[in-house]
């Protein structure tokens, strides 16, 4: 994952202020915080001012968190409604007993000034509760002091706050030491701690990529019953947009919502994504910029059809810690980028609180979604393999492109759809009340795949697909009738082949799999093999090295796998690994068979 936190580190002391201490008393435990910290708990309104439906969401690293007074109503006028990011632990705490509100006080000052709700985080480590004087590694001195910490976090802003995610990418790289049994004891004891003080507090799971595995780990482990909302962050999975990955990405709702069963939780858990992005350059590159923003509206479109709460671009402002590359709404000028003005097209047209009123199929592959807002329907719509379909409306219509730019389409003018998305306005009822019969029946952009027991992808210049998808097609050199891996490239991709099997056919309860290569050498005379690396109950592992035979003819080569956990956590379940492989080899064909 990208290296970032949302959080920003202050290290600065409060020296003279004067803090007068009070006893909080809650079953027993006693701690010390400022006066201020105090906020007398109120009945909330039947209109909770913490709280809304808007899904209109960004979030912040800690690189440039700081510019929150300058970016913040940039963001409102955007018509954002949710800012993910908060000062850390050692920031508030930077000694046991000695608390310092101060740039936490100005940050929800400055964000209720702004009509902008805060959702807050429960990490890292105050280096004085870590035992190896860090903020990142495991274990805590004592787990009183995570309670204390978030006990005193959430006295201090419930008036202000009602969401907060323990942790940030637990499963990632800000957890040295981790484990879903450690993160389980983190969520179960914010839980408590913090709705003995407010009742109405929601805790929030939180992982790196789309990591389900981690998910159902940790609940097994002692989350169960101790959260109120799951948050992800499929930065894979949205790149995989790129390559007709939409059905892949309306899927997720639906596997997360499985997981959640099969533990005996709540299957309506609000489902959040707390980070997602695409990169651009930092130097402006029209193109480039305005991929970006394609993909920015296409992560909120299908989020929203397929059933998130909230999603939080990520970040508000770039670039992203010197790696040449920015995610950021806004630039490091303050100058809004192409993906600004996109989302601020999507919250003023589909207005504040978007529903989804379900979808259409426009023909030849094309996607259409239709959103209900405070106005009247509005339809979401772009090609999608062909890349150019033709539609037309028995009734005038209004578009609105990504740009904010509007026209008129007369009935019966046809409407040439790309792979950006348009919005149009004024829909003929017809399609409307047909969008809302389809809403929950199942996508047509999909084929199921549950009935089968072999998945198969032929590779060649065109893929022919079966229940299995090849991601990242530019990894290898498309040939006649098979593919090759590409050892050239520098960064070492070109010794991978990654694959997605449908989640249709790799049910989270399937997890035994006959994974099949048929591949063959470049030349009889130079050897090459492989492994595979394929996604499981443990994380991704690998398989054992196999040389391919030295021979003319094409060789198939079975691993079998008994702890597959098939979702695609990085945006692919399996993959041909040549990493070791002395040479290249031509791919023609990889299967997929369940166990009986």
């Amino acid at each position: 994952m990208f290296n970032h936190g949302p959080f920003l580190v202050d290290t600065r002391s409060s020296m003279g202020q004067k803090v007068a201490c009070w006893m909080l008393l809650i079953s027993a435990l006693a701690f010390c915080v400022p006066c201020s910290a105090q906020s007398t708990r109120t009945s909330l309104p039947a209109s909770d001012p913490r709280d809304d439906r808007s899904p209109w969401g960004v979030a912040s690293g800690a690189e440039w968190f700081s510019d929150y007074p300058v970016f913040n109503p940039m963001l409102k006028q955007a018509g954002v409604r949710w800012l993910r990011g908060f000062y850390e632990w050692q920031t508030i705490q930077p000694q046991q007993g000695h608390w310092d509100f101060t740039l936490s006080d100005r940050l929800v000052e400055n964000a209720r000034a702004n009509d902008i709700h805060l959702t807050g985080l429960f990490a890292y480590f105050a280096p004085w509760a870590s035992a190896d004087g860090g903020t990142r590694k495991f274990p805590i001195k004592d787990i009183r002091f995570w309670r204390d910490y978030v006990t005193g976090m959430v006295a201090r802003y419930h008036s202000d706050i009602k969401y907060w995610e323990v942790w940030n990418e637990f499963n990632g790289s800000f957890a040295e030491g981790g484990s879903p049994g450690i993160y389980a004891e983190l969520v179960r004891e914010a839980s408590i701690a913090a709705k003995k003080v407010d009742p109405t507090t929601k805790i929030g799971m939180s992982v790196a990529n789309f990591d389900v595995r981690f998910l159902d780990a940790a609940i097994k482990a002692g989350a169960a019953s101790y959260f109120d909302y799951i948050c992800i962050h499929p930065y894979e999975i949205l790149a995989g947009l790129a390559d007709g990955g939409e059905p892949a990405f309306l899927n997720m709702t639906t596997t997360l919502r499985k997981m959640l069963e099969a533990n005996h939780q709540p299957p309506d858990t609000p489902l959040w994504i707390t980070e997602i992005g695409s990169a651009a350059p930092v130097k402006r590159d029209d193109t480039l910029d305005q991929a970006q923003a394609v993909a920015l509206a296409k992560a909120y479109l299908l989020s929203i059809a397929a059933g998130f709460q909230r999603v939080f671009w990520f970040e508000a402002r770039g670039p992203s810690y010197g790696n040449g590359t920015d995610l950021g709404l806004i630039r490091s000028d303050m100058t809004p980028r192409p993906s600004y003005d996109a989302l601020k097209v999507l919250a003023t047209t589909l207005g504040a609180e978007p529903a989804s009123a379900g979808w259409l199929d426009l023909g030849e592959g094309s996607y259409g979604f239709v959103f209900n807002n405070e106005r009247k329907p509005v339809l979401a719509a772009w090609a999608g393999a062909k890349r150019e379909v033709k539609i037309v409306f028995d009734g005038d219509v209004r578009l609105s492109s990504l740009k904010g730019e509007k026209r008129a389409l007369p009935a019966g003018e046809s409407l040439t759809l790309t792979g950006t998305p348009v919005l149009v306005e004024d829909l003929p009822f017809a399609l409307v009340e047909k969008a809302q019969t389809q809403q929950r029946k199942p996508y047509p952009w999909t084929v199921d795949y549950r009935g089968i027991a072999l998945a198969t992808l032929l590779l060649g210049e065109r893929n022919v697909e079966n229940g299995i998808k090849q991601i990242s097609r530019d990894t290898t050199i498309a040939d006649r009738e098979w593919r090759r891996t590409d050892f050239s490239r520098s960064d070492k991709e070109g010794h991978y082949v990654y694959f997605r099997v449908d989640p249709q056919f790799a049910a989270l309860d399937v997890k035994t799999f006959e994974i099949t290569a048929v591949v063959k050498r470049i030349a009889s005379d130079k050897l090459a093999g492989l492994s595979i690396d394929y996604e499981s109950s443990r994380g991704y592992v690998g398989t054992d090295y196999r040389n391919i035979p030295a021979s003319d003819a094409w060789q198939e080569i079975s691993w079998t796998v008994k702890d597959a956990n098939f979702v695609g956590a990085w945006g692919w379940t399996f993959r041909l690994n040549a990493i070791s492989s002395p040479n290249e080899f031509l791919v023609k064909e990889v299967r997929v068979r369940k166990s009986q």
